[in-house]
């Protein structure tokens, strides 16, 4: 019971810094704290994924609905996205479960940092490039069953990791379909949200989400999500694409800072 007194305000003020940095960086925050509930509280990674899971959903929500504030969302491309992710997901979450947690937090940590790779590229100046509204208008139709595609790799992403669906979909999104990052980023978390509500069901039915700790981080995080992105959308693209890429280096050290069980 002691051991509750403290955990659940410690849940709570985490839960608000990690609130913040995913508003910021269109990411649920899901990628921060699983590192963390590993290192501080030993949990192993499948028990990681699955109880920050429980903090992601209502955060990307709160997320998706500020973006949509911002600039309306294409809810039309998300929803394709969403119809590719909503299965892969599923399957993704079942190879998770049956991974040695080891090994799995090794496999996480390589992914965070090819994508952090691409990103310090993307910082360095490389400019995405211009296109005029009537080529949209032509391939629009098209682009919408591209979606569908980057929702299936977003999904698999999302099920094996329990996050980080969103930290794929965005680099695909802003490379092939040239959108700035911010809308990248809010049409990503759209498009996970009905994935994302797979992997929690499908962690705790295994037993691999806990609640006294997901709930008040999941508290903590809605309370600073819309300062996060706020900031999101004062700070230069390329500017905001180094501290994605600073971050995501520093999740990939957390994961590698604890050695095998």
């Amino acid at each position: 019971m002691s051991e509750s007194l403290w955990l659940i305000p410690a849940c709570l003020a985490v839960g608000g810094v990690i609130g913040f940095s995913g508003g910021v960086l269109g990411i649920g925050g899901g990628l921060f704290a699983i590192p963390l509930l590993g290192l501080i509280l030993g949990y192993e990674q499948q028990a990681a994924q699955g109880t920050a899971l429980i903090m992601v959903l209502p955060a990307v929500l709160l997320t998706v609905r500020k973006y949509h504030q911002r600039s309306p969302i294409d809810l039309r491309s998300a929803a394709a996205g969403a119809g590719g992710s909503i299965v892969f997901t599923w399957i993704g979450a079942q190879i998770a479960l049956g991974i040695d947690p080891w090994l799995l937090r090794r496999i996480y940590a390589g992914f965070v940092f090819l994508i952090a790779l691409f990103y310090f590229r993307e910082s360095l100046g490389r400019k995405a490039l211009t296109r005029p509204a009537s080529h949209f208008r032509e391939v629009g139709q098209v682009r919408r069953r591209w979606y569908f595609g980057v929702g299936i790799f977003a999904g698999l992403t999302g099920g094996i990791f329990g996050v980080g669906g969103s930290v794929l979909a965005v680099p695909l999104m802003t490379t092939l379909f040239h959108l700035r990052q911010t809308s990248a980023q809010a049409l990503a978390l759209t498009m996970i949200v009905p994935g994302t509500m797979v992997a929690l069901a499908t962690y705790a039915w295994h037993g691999q989400a806990h609640g006294l700790v997901g709930i008040p981080l999941a508290l903590g995080s809605l309370l600073c999500v819309p300062y996060g992105v706020r900031l999101a959308y004062a700070l230069p693209e390329a500017r905001l694409k180094l501290i994605f890429a600073c971050m995501l280096l520093l999740i990939m050290a957390l994961l590698l800072a604890r050695g095998p069980a």
